[in-house]
């Protein structure tokens, strides 16, 4: 099955270009066929470092969005099976809602075969629990929720563990993981290259080129998420 992944959690500043990024990385390295989309227009970080794989798109215009979808399209008529990952911008989540809305669009992927997946990107705080509350809200039974407890960006997550938000999610049959923090300082390195994942891990000369450690921590940390991921149906 193609599946279609939002990346998002609609505050800034939660991770969710490297969790798009981590994603690109994984479907790359099983050999899954996918189409990426940067909806950020100030940063394009998603854009930045998988060139190959995405392009920007403009969220506040359906003719935009609607390039999105259009990938399934163009997979089907090629008889294949690809996945899309768009890497939502903050603050995105109307424009957004209001595109799935009026173009039905979620009714037509499932007749198409396509899962639709919203990824939640939370911190520790609370605005990322008031936030879950609202996306589920706003999309109800049908999608999937994958919430994802990045400890990246906070460590005691005990208000959204306790939260009637996640508990409304899991009553929809989502899921929950948590994204383990990289060395701040490889990532550092890694954002200074504009270098996918796996150029960071190959790339030997440079100024911002990984070290051997460095270059073995980023490998085990692709490992431990890949498990995570592999327990998603994506």
């Amino acid at each position: 099955m193609s599946s279609l992944n939002f990346i998002g959690g609609e505050k800034g500043g939660v991770g969710k270009s490297v969790a798009a990024r981590v994603l690109a990385q994984y479907f790359i390295d099983r050999g899954q066929p996918f189409t990426g989309f940067d909806t950020d227009r100030s940063h394009t970080s998603f854009t930045r470092f998988y060139a190959d794989y995405a392009s920007p798109v403009i969220v506040d215009s359906y003719e935009g969005l609607d390039l999105i979808a259009g990938a399934f399209e163009e997979s089907a008529d090629d008889a294949g099976q690809n996945s899309v990952i768009v890497d939502l911008a903050a603050q995105t989540a109307e424009p957004l809602a209001r595109w799935i809305k009026d173009s039905d669009l979620l009714p037509l992927l499932a007749d198409m075969g396509v899962s639709v997946n919203f990824w939640h990107l939370a911190d520790a705080g609370k605005d990322s629990v008031d936030l879950l509350d609202r996306l589920t809200g706003t999309y109800g039974a049908g999608p999937s929720y994958i919430v994802v407890r990045n400890l990246g960006r906070g460590s005691d997550f005990s208000q959204l563990d306790n939260s009637t938000a996640l508990e409304n999610a899991l009553a929809l049959g989502g899921k929950v993981i948590t994204l383990t923090q990289l060395h701040e300082a490889s990532m550092r390195k890694i954002d200074r290259q504009n270098a996918s994942f796996w150029a960071a891990i190959n790339t030997r000369s440079g100024p911002d080129s990984l070290g051997m450690l460095e270059r073995q921590r980023v490998k085990t940390w692709l490992r431990t998420t890949y498990a995570t991921l592999d327990g998603l149906a994506l």
